[in-house]
């Protein structure tokens, strides 16, 4: 089943607005939380296709949260991009090592990640 929706995960009101903006108009249902605990309810919650993961948020940070969702057997199929300032290779690799699919480091461009979007859950382009 295709999942067309998308998770937010960030602490920037700025970034989550913009990235909304591009996934709604391109026909994507987003939800947004702001840090790692709430992300791990949205994720029980509303099993999206794909979570857009920051790595430094309060409360849980996105590594934990990656780990958790891969760790558990019934969401582990959903797709984890982190999206990062964070953009040493350590970092990089510790995050694919949590079970990322994706690693995008800041700043990057919505419209990318919109397509890295349809990429991951196989939309035509």
């Amino acid at each position: 089943m295709l999942r067309k929706k998308v998770l937010i995960v960030d602490d920037d009101p700025n970034l989550v607005k913009a990235l909304g903006f591009v996934l709604k108009r391109e026909g994507y249902d987003f939800d947004t939380a702001a840090d790692g605990e709430e992300a791990i309810a949205k994720v029980h919650e509303s099993e999206p296709g794909v979570i857009l993961l920051d790595i430094m948020m309060p409360q849980k940070d996105g590594f934990e949260v990656c780990e958790e969702v891969k760790g558990t057997p019934s969401l582990n199929d959903i797709h984890v991009v982190i999206l990062s300032a964070k953009n040493q290779e350590a970092d990089m690799q510790k995050g694919f090592a949590a079970g990322a699919d994706e690693y995008i480091t800041k700043p990057f461009s919505p419209q990318t990640i919109v397509d890295k979007v349809k990429d991951l859950l196989g939309d035509p382009a």
